[in-house]
C-alpha cells in the first residue's frame, strides 16, 4: 500500500498539463483534463493520482493525514510565474502619471526616470525593509496562484546592493511558502555613475561582482537587458560568456522596444529562456523554434504601457517555439503581481486559447525555469502544487472576470491557502 499525508478527494474535474515538457505547437492545446480525480501525496511527492475504487485499492492514508474535498472544485498547477523583478523598493506612480500624458517609456528613461528612479530608492532601502516589502509581495502573488516565481536583482547596479537584494529573497525563501528562483542581473542597466564609462561598467561586472554572485551562490541564472541605449548584442553576448564560466545559467530580456537580434542571441548562447520578444523578426522566431530556449511573452507588459504592438504569439506557436507566459512584475512597466491575470492576458492580448495560456503559465513556464521535472503539471512522482478553484470549469479562469476563484492552494504537499485566505 501507498503511504499519504495529503489526499484530495473526488477533484470534480483536473488539468493535469501532463505529457512531454515543453509543449510545443498542437500539443500546447492538450492539457490532460480528467473528471472525479483522487490524489494523494507523501512529504511533498505526488504518490497517486486516478479513480476512487484504484485509491481505495492502492492508498493508505495516515491517521494525521490532511483530507481535501474538491468535489464541487477544479483543479490545475501551480502557477509559474517565470520572469519577475520582485526585489525593489519605493514605486513609480508619477512616470505611470506622465505615461498617462502620452510620455513614452523610453522617453522617460532618457529624463533620468525608469530604471534610475527604482535603483535608488532600493539602495537606500535597507534589508530588513525590502524583506518586508517582498514578503508582502509573494502573499499576493500566492493568494492569486503563484506556487513558483523567478526573481530578479538588477536594482542595485553595484556589488553592495545587488548582493542585497540576492541576500534579501535568499531570506525570502527560507520564510514563505512560493518557491523562489534567483536571478542576477546586475546588468539592468547602466549606473549614473558609469553612464559615460559604460565600458568601465561592463569590466566591472566581468572581473568582480559576477564572479562575487557566483562564489556566494547567490543566483541560479544570469540576465541582461539587450536593447537599444542599454547593452548591445556584442555587449551581451560577452557578458553571457563570462556568466557562463561563472557557472549561471543564462536569461536575455530580448526584442522588447527594438528588433536587436536579441532573440537570435538568446539561441546561440543556449540561454535558458528570450524574455519579451515584443519586436522580434521572423529569424528571431525561426532561430527560437529551432533551440531549446524557451520564449517568454510578457503581456502585462503591453498592457501596463499601454503599447499597440505585442509579442507575436501566435506565430512562435506556429514556428514550434516552447512558448510560456510570465508577468514581468515591475514598479515601471508592469505593475502586475497576477499570474491569474497573466492567463487572462494570454488569452485576450495574445489570442491564445485557454489551453494553450494554461500550458504556457504552468508546463512551459517551468521549463523555462528548468524545474518541469519537479513541477509545472500534476503527475507521480512530482512535487503537489496545486490550485483548488470555485468554477463551474477550466475556462471559467478565463471567461469570468474581475474576481479571483482560487479557493485551496497546496504547495510541495502542503495546504498553504485555504478558503482564500493564507493558512
Amino acid at each position: 500500500m501507498i503511504s499519504a499525508d495529503l489526499v484530495v478527494q473526488n477533484c470534480r474535474r483536473l488539468v493535469t498539463c501532463r505529457g512531454p515538457i515543453p509543449k510545443r505547437k498542437a500539443s500546447l492545446q492538450d492539457v490532460g483534463p480528467a473528471e472525479k480525480v483522487w490524489m494523494a501525496s507523501s512529504k511533498g511527492e505526488i504518490v497517486f493520482i486516478g479513480e476512487e475504487k484504484d485509491y481505495r485499492k492502492s492508498v493508505r492514508p495516515e491517521r494525521s493525514a490532511v483530507r481535501i474535498d474538491a468535489g464541487a472544485l477544479v483543479g490545475l498547477p501551480g502557477f509559474v510565474d517565470s520572469h519577475t523583478h520582485l526585489p525593489f523598493a519605493g514605486n513609480r506612480v508619477e512616470e505611470f502619471r506622465l505615461r498617462l500624458q502620452g510620455y513614452s517609456y523610453q522617453q522617460l528613461a532618457a529624463k533620468g526616470m525608469g530604471i534610475q528612479t527604482t535603483v535608488k530608492a532600493t539602495r537606500q532601502a535597507t534589508e530588513p525593509e525590502l524583506l518586508g516589502l517582498v514578503l508582502k509581495r509573494l502573499d499576493r502573488m500566492l493568494l492569486n496562484g503563484a506556487t513558483t516565481v523567478e526573481a530578479k536583482s538588477g536594482y542595485g547596479l553595484n556589488l553592495r546592493d545587488e548582493v542585497k537584494q540576492l541576500k534579501v529573497l535568499r531570506e525570502a525563501a527560507r520564510r514563505h511558502p512560493v518557491d523562489i528562483v534567483p536571478t542576477f542581473m546586475g546588468a539592468h542597466d547602466i549606473p549614473k555613475e558609469y553612464k559615460t564609462r559604460k565600458s568601465a561598467y561592463i569590466n566591472l561586472l566581468i572581473n568582480k561582482i559576477i564572479p562575487e554572485v557566483s562564489r556566494r551562490k547567490l543566483a541560479e541564472f544570469f540576465d541582461i537587458f539587450c536593447e537599444e541605449g542599454v547593452y548591445s548584442v556584442e555587449e551581451t553576448r560577452r557578458l553571457t560568456e563570462a556568466a557562463k564560466r561563472a557557472g549561471f545559467k543564462i536569461r536575455i530580456h530580448a526584442d522588447e522596444f527594438s528588433a536587436l537580434g536579441g532573440a537570435e542571441l538568446a539561441a546561440e548562447v543556449g540561454a535558458a529562456s528570450a524574455d519579451h520578444l515584443i519586436s522580434i523578426t521572423e529569424e528571431g522566431i525561426r532561430a527560437l523554434s529551432r533551440s531549446e530556449t524557451a520564449a517568454t511573452l510578457l503581456p502585462s507588459v503591453s498592457f501596463f504601457l499601454m503599447l499597440k504592438k505585442k509579442a507575436p504569439a501566435r506565430r512562435l506557436i506556429a514556428a514550434g517555439a516552447a512558448l510560456n507566459l510570465a508577468s514581468d512584475f515591475n514598479p515601471g512597466s508592469s505593475m502586475v503581481g497576477s499570474m491569474l491575470f497573466v492567463l487572462q492576458l494570454g488569452v485576450y492580448l495574445l489570442k491564445m486559447s485557454i489551453e494553450e495560456a494554461i500550458n504556457a503559465v504552468t508546463a512551459n513556464a517551468a521549463y523555462a525555469l528548468r524545474r518541469h521535472e519537479s513541477i509545472g503539471s500534476l503527475e507521480v512522482g512530482k512535487r503537489l502544487d496545486m490550485l483548488l478553484c470555485d468554477v463551474p470549469d477550466y475556462a471559467f479562469l478565463v471567461y469570468e472576470l474581475g474576481f479571483n476563484p482560487i479557493r485551496h492552494i497546496i504547495k510541495n504537499g502542503r495546504v498553504v491557502v485555504r478558503d482564500g485566505r493564507r493558512v
